[in-house]
């Protein structure tokens, strides 16, 4: 049978109630995580393996089955973002713990208009773009690869990457015997360089499937970062003694640099917006041809067809009329009068909607360049914060009412509230139209993969609060405390929670230096020119903004090991082409060959080190619960950090050559 016959099973009762149980672990799981070291895993590709082993028990079930599962758990790994900012209202000292309405409202009414958004962006981006979307790919031939119709080919090829990935994870992350990342720090006068390698298997995996075009880009952010920007700051900023010049470096590039990348992501977003506008409009008016009833709307076929604009729009003022009233009851114990408070539930709404629309095609662009586990969720929190902070500190200050600390205070709490509802949007948008390209690979139908994905919105919305109340309550945040006798050593970190405090103080105490993040928009709009006119004399060498911005802004170590990865990719079809033009045959057949093997072989490396990521994420969360160590698993102490850089290097470069040697087996 087909996959692309309507009478396949594909939105059925188990699968949503497995998609549900799957969605409740991986939030818990990604919670903790993301708290306590600002990363959070993908979920999408662990949670497809995961129900392919288990509905297979079932004769009647299906590829598009087991699309749907991961398609609902997917919102556990990207709605787990809206941590980045939501704690930041306790450090503040506005909250005391995390109100299970307010905080499931927030997830829920923007998760969910995150869906709604990327509706009319699918033609665009998934359809008619060529946008890489390595997960959404990688999901698509773990489906494929699994389905019992399909006979299982590639399977091999999955599971080995599977079984090498996920065994050096677990020597990293697990046992700590190899080191996840290495650099070489050194000294030019008094300019600091580093030359920095990260040894993620699922990020060379992903690397690959990007290709050379984005990660030649995003290493030349990592050039302009890590060999322009930091040296300068190093070289004019002094030194405080007892601090190593790695400490001193990376604090520069946490601080400073990191927000020239904030404003080069903000301007190569809005650059990647005006291009999509054509398009968008284009996509949109096939999908609302159908509530016109044009002719259109008869001839779209099952795999073409999203909700219904109807009930888009229906959605939509739900979500309106719940956000209103989510940031009634936030405004309402502030004390202003009645009519100011109104005026800012109608502009927190409004600004909510809007920025959620502008950023849901820049994340979903973002997300079909690099993956979900890599696009800078973050920066698009940074540029969020900045623009709500401003406007709401406009209204402040016309009506005069930042005179008072508490109405500071209040403001800078709503700034914080209502970027939590943006990065809601940013994160499932980042998601969904990942989601949505496994789907169109696989033959799924689009309007099923959308409801699924509004169903694990809602019960990752339900998770969340809880998840957060406990582990603040058992842990504490660094600096917030719920009780006097607990343990600072134990605290959470929230490192981008702490980073929005400081972003949004800073505006409303006019202390924010605007300096960088003014530089990030002007060599943000260089680039932007430069890649125009590449564009005009040649298709081959671009030089994509939003690529290098995230180069950038994303930590080095992660971005080398995406460069690596894209590296192979060219490596690979070049010695093909080299070896099919001395033997004067056809490069095409050996090229799709090496292709497919490839994909196959990095996706199952993203599928190991996601499966050991959450297997130890849930041991770590039950072993610091009962008073453990937060590294159960570990076998070795610090004294082994040489060591361990030096079997992760190893064990690096042993995968790369394994990866090569696979993707060219049947040259």
């Amino acid at each position: 049978m087909s996959t692309s016959e309507p009478s396949l099973k594909e939105l059925t009762l188990r699968g949503v109630i497995l998609g549900a149980i799957i969605t409740l672990i991986f939030t818990a799981s990604n919670v903790y995580l993301g708290l306590k070291v600002g990363l959070t895993f993908a979920s999408s590709i662990p949670a497809a393996v995961i129900s392919m082993a288990l509905l297979r028990a079932f004769k009647d079930s299906n590829i598009l089955e087991n699309n749907i599962v991961q398609t609902q758990a997917s919102a556990a790994g990207t709605l787990s973002a809206i941590i980045f900012v939501l704690p930041a209202l306790l450090m503040l000292g506005y909250w005391q713990g995390f109100p299970m309405l307010q905080t499931a409202m927030i997830c829920a009414s923007g998760g969910i208009l995150g869906v709604i958004f990327t509706v009319p962006l699918r033609h665009v981006l998934v359809v008619k773009s060529n946008l890489p979307y390595p997960e959404g790919v990688a999901a698509a031939e773990i489906l494929r690869a699994g389905n019992k119709e399909g006979g299982g080919q590639g399977l091999r090829d999955i599971l080995a990457g599977a079984t090498i990935a996920g065994g050096f994870s677990l020597l990293t992350n697990g046992f700590k015997l190899a080191a996840e990342s290495a650099s070489y720090w050194f000294s030019a006068g008094r300019a600091i360089f580093q030359l920095p390698m990260g040894f993620s298997f699922a990020l060379v995996g992903a690397g690959y499937l990007v290709g050379t075009v984005g990660g030649a880009a995003m290493l030349f952010g990592v050039f302009l970062s890590w060999g322009v920007a930091v040296p300068w700051l190093t070289a004019i900023t002094p030194m405080q003694e007892g601090v190593t010049i790695a400490d001193f470096a990376v604090s520069l590039w946490v601080s400073k640099v990191r927000l020239v990348g904030a404003g080069m992501i903000g301007i190569a977003a809005i650059w990647t917006l005006l291009t999509l506008i054509k398009p968008m409009y284009e996509g949109m008016k096939i999908s609302f041809s159908v509530l016109r009833g044009g002719s259109g709307s008869q001839t779209l076929a099952r795999t073409d067809t999203d909700l219904a604009p109807k009930t888009l729009l229906r959605i939509t003022l739900l979500m309106l009329v719940l956000l209103a009233g989510t940031f009634y009851s936030f405004v309402s114990s502030s004390g202003l009068s009645t009519g100011m408070a109104w005026t800012l539930v109608v502009v927190g709404t409004l600004l909510s909607f809007l920025l959620g629309f502008l950023v849901a095609a820049a994340c979903g662009y973002m997300a079909g360049l690099v993956g979900s586990s890599a696009s800078p969720i973050s920066g698009i929190a940074i540029i969020s914060i900045i623009a709500v902070s401003v406007i709401f500190m406009g209204i402040g200050q016309s009506q005069e009412l930042l005179a008072d600390a508490a109405n500071i205070q209040f403001f800078t709490a709503l700034a914080i509230f209502c970027t939590s509802v943006v990065v809601a949007v940013a994160a499932i948008s980042n998601d969904n139209l990942q989601d949505l390209k496994t789907g169109w690979l696989v033959h799924a139908t689009p309007w099923r993969q959308q409801v699924a994905l509004i169903i694990g919105v809602v019960v990752g919305s339900l998770a969340i609060p809880p998840v957060l109340e406990l582990l603040y309550n058992a842990y504490g945040f660094i600096g917030t405390l719920p009780r006097g006798d607990m343990d600072p050593a134990q605290a959470l970190a929230a490192p981008q929670a702490t980073l929005m405090i400081t972003i949004a103080t800073g505006l409303f105490a006019h202390t924010l230096d605007w300096t960088y993040i003014l530089i990030g928009i002007a060599a943000g709009i260089a680039i932007i020119i430069i890649d125009v006119l590449l564009g005009r004399h040649t298709s081959r060498y671009r030089l994509p903004s939003l690529a290098v911005a995230m180069g950038l802004y994303l930590p080095p170590t992660i971005v080398m090991a995406l460069f690596v990865g894209s590296l192979l990719s060219w490596f690979v079809q070049r010695r093909i082409r080299t070896v099919a033009n001395s033997r004067h045959t056809d490069a095409g057949p050996l090229l799709k060959n090496a292709e497919r093997k490839g994909t196959l072989f990095a996706s199952g490396l993203i599928v190991g080190e996601s499966l050991v990521g959450v297997v130890l994420a849930m041991l770590i969360v039950v072993s610091v619960g009962s008073g453990g160590s937060d590294a159960p698993l570990a076998l070795v102490g610090e004294d082994f950090a040489l060591q361990a850089k030096m079997i992760g290097l190893a064990a690096f470069v042993a995968m790369c050559l394994i990866f090569v040697r696979r993707a060219l087996k049947d040259k």
